[in-house]
Parts: structure tokens; C-alpha cells; sequence
């Protein structure tokens, strides 16, 4: 697998000298500093490109070109950023980087109710806690329909919780929902978030696939001509949240887009984390059948719990099996005779980066460095084992 570390530009308080030091030899990042919809301009990619392979690196893959809410809605000057987004594709092509990895998730990015939840050795993980979850659409939200989207008990208890809660808690809860992830969203308010989620409230599930369906067709055609590979990322967490639909989170949803349209260049961004929060999705399974189509690997490990919520594990532990995941990865390597780009995911806040009040969370150095180390230790091991 080919090794690379997310970078969130001159901003993250993680260096480009430090993912050097940590053995990767590929950067994943974006212009985080362009508006979602707006082009990129050819002088401002090679900016970062340049910085990059300065530092003795690579620009790898983009993550993410995002695609403006209008495109997902199909609604206002939806053609006009589609267009753009065609621009971009073409200028970043001509800077020679030919892969983009995407998502489609309506209003926000990945989702956790728990940005630094504390585990037992005194390190910190992103959490997604269902019942916390419901507490906040139902109490802070005031969702009408939000027994749409959880049973009973789960409301029952989210009723509880919510009143035990502390108001230092209740702001703690709703800044983790509403925090602006780097190179996505600005942090949101309620009443902004009220008016996002309302425009969704016609788009079923149906509709947000045959508007991913129609963005498709219509780029990937340009991605084919130029030779760019467009990978989605599945869903996180994998099913309905605030009453917004989620396409992307099984085994058929991943066939359902690889249909939209048979081209090379339509593939997929596989997520061990975000599939793997579903226990219904048999990973190594999946890798297998879409082998063709895993264009970038995200490596990390959900511990999943029996309501429904999970935290993120270390990278060899937690509810998947990371030594099969791995196996099967680089079964389909020496099939294709091709190294599939990876990154390690969503490590702890641990040892020094405690320290740092700065640290994106998710994203600190020490603990994706402990998870890429782990990843090559394993990936070394069953290589030297001959079971492939």
C-alpha cells in the first residue's frame, strides 16, 4: 500500500516535515482556503503542490473537492457549479494530480457527538453516541419527525440523559455536532443549521442517489478524458441522521454507484470506519467485490456498540478485522499489480498532543502515527508469511 497522511495546509499544527518523519511518503489535502462551488485556479493549486513536493513528498490524492449543496439539491445554480467543479478537474489534471476522493453527505461532513471522549488509558477518541445523538435532535434540535429516526428506547433514554446533563455538557454536545470540520463547513449555528437541513425535506433517499447519479454522468466523462479517478466516500455514521439521508452505507449502495455509470474512472474511497460502523458490511467481502473500484483506502478501526453507537478503537482493534481487511487488500494488489493509496484514520489524542490545544481532532500526529505503524507492521507481516 502506498503510505500517505492527511495535511490540512499551513493552518494544522501537524507539519509537512512531520508526516515525512512518520514514513509516509504521500500527502492527502485539499485548497481548503477556496469555497465549496468555486474553481480551482491553476496558480493556487500549484502553490501547495510545490510546498508539498518541497518537503520531499507527494501530493497523492485530494480529499476532497467538495461538492456545493446546491449540486446535491439539484436546485439554483446547480449547472453553474457543476461546471466549475468540471474546471477544477481539468486544472488539477493539468497540475498532474489525477485523484479525487468526494463525498455526497447532505449539510455536514462526518458526524460525532464526542470529539475528545477520554478512554481508559487517559488518551482521547471521536465518539458517536446514538443516545446523545437523539438527545440533541430532540431537546436542542427540537426535530418534529425525529421519531423517524430512532426507536423507543433510544428516545426514552435520550429523554434521561438529556436531563441529567449538565449545561457544560449541552455545549459540549451541540459544539461537537455543529464544529466545522477543516476544509468542509464554517463551525454552524442552530437557525443556520435549522434552514440547511429544512432544504432537504422533500429529498428522499431516491432523489440524493439520482442527483449523485446526474453530477456523475456528467463528470466523469471529463474525468475519463484527462485520466482522474474519482473515489466516494461512503457515509459517516453509515445511516440516517437529522433526518438527512445517507446513500452511501452498504454493500448496495456501493453497487447502486459503480452502476450510475461503467466507467474507471467512477470508483469508490473504502472507509473501514464509516463501513464498518455498520455491522451488517462484511469488509473483506466488499474488498474483494469491488476490487476494481477501490481507488483509496481510509484504515482505522470503529469499536461498535449494541444501540448503535462506536468509538474509534485503535487501528488493530476494535469490531473489524484489520488483519483480513489488510489481506484482502493486498490480495487485490498483486492481482492488478498496483499499491492503492492509504492513509491512516482518525487517531487518538495521545502522549504530547495532549498538549496541544490546536490539534484537530481525529487528526493529531502522534496517534495516526501509532496507526500507520501499526498498518505497515501488518502489512509487512503478512507479506513476509506468504498467505496471500
Amino acid at each position: 500500500m502506498k503510505q500517505t497522511f492527511r495535511w490540512f495546509g499551513e493552518t494544522d499544527s501537524v507539519k509537512l516535515s512531520d508526516i515525512k518523519q512518520a514514513g509516509a511518503t504521500g500527502v492527502v489535502t485539499a485548497l481548503h482556503h477556496i469555497s465549496n462551488g468555486e474553481v480551482w485556479e491553476i496558480d493556487e493549486i500549484q502553490k501547495v503542490k510545490n510546498t508539498i513536493e518541497n518537503a520531499g513528498l507527494e501530493w497523492t490524492f485530494i480529499e476532497s473537492i467538495p461538492i456545493h449543496e446546491n449540486i446535491k439539491l439539484k436546485q439554483g445554480d446547480y449547472l453553474q457549479r457543476i461546471e466549475n467543479y468540471k474546471q477544477s478537474l481539468k486544472n488539477v489534471a493539468q497540475c498532474g494530480i489525477k485523484n479525487v476522493c468526494y463525498n455526497f453527505m447532505p449539510v455536514l461532513d462526518w458526524t460525532r457527538t464526542h470529539l475528545f471522549w477520554q478512554l481508559e488509558d487517559s488518551s482521547t477518541a471521536l465518539r458517536f453516541d446514538k443516545v446523545e445523538m437523539a438527545a440533541f435532535e430532540a431537546f436542542i434540535m427540537k426535530r418534529d419527525d425525529v421519531a423517524s429516526n430512532y426507536d423507543e428506547i433510544i428516545l426514552k433514554k435520550a429523554e434521561v440523559r438529556f436531563n441529567e446533563m449538565t449545561q457544560a455538557e449541552k455545549q459540549r454536545l451541540e459544539d461537537s455536532i455543529l464544529k466545522g470540520l477543516p476544509g468542509t463547513v464554517d463551525d454552524l449555528s442552530i437557525p443556520v443549521f435549522k434552514e440547511m437541513i429544512a432544504q432537504y425535506k422533500n429529498i428522499s433517499h431516491d432523489d440524493l442517489k439520482e442527483n449523485l447519479s446526474y453530477f456523475l454522468n456528467e463528470v466523469i466523462p471529463v474525468c475519463e478524458k484527462l485520466g482522474i479517478k474519482m473515489a466516494i466516500h461512503p457515509d459517516d455514521p453509515p445511516f440516517d441522521i437529522m433526518g438527512l439521508p445517507r446513500i452511501i452505507t452498504s454493500e448496495t449502495d456501493l453497487e447502486d454507484l459503480v452502476n450510475f455509470i461503467d466507467s474507471p474512472s467512477n470508483g469508490i474511497t473504502f472507509c473501514t470506519g464509516s463501513l464498518g460502523a455498520n455491522p451488517k458490511n462484511d469488509l473483506p467481502k466488499m474488498i474483494e467485490k469491488f476490487k476494481d473500484k477501490i481507488h483509496f483506502l481510509h484504515l482505522r478501526n470503529v469499536k461498535r456498540e449494541p444501540d448503535g453507537s462506536f468509538y474509534e478503537d485503535n487501528h488493530l482493534d476494535g469490531s473489524s478485522d484489520m488483519y483480513e481487511i489488510v489481506k484482502s487488500v493486498l490480495k487485490i494488489e498483486k492481482e492488478r499489480d498496483l499499491s492503492i493509496p492509504m492513509r491512516p484514520d482518525h487517531g487518538h489524542q495521545m502522549l504530547d498532543d495532549l498538549k496541544n490545544d490546536n490539534a484537530y481532532a481525529g487528526y493529531t500526529a502522534i496517534g495516526r502515527l501509532r496507526g500507520l505503524a501499526e498498518l505497515r507492521g501488518l502489512e509487512l507481516g503478512i507479506l513476509k508469511s506468504n498467505v496471500l
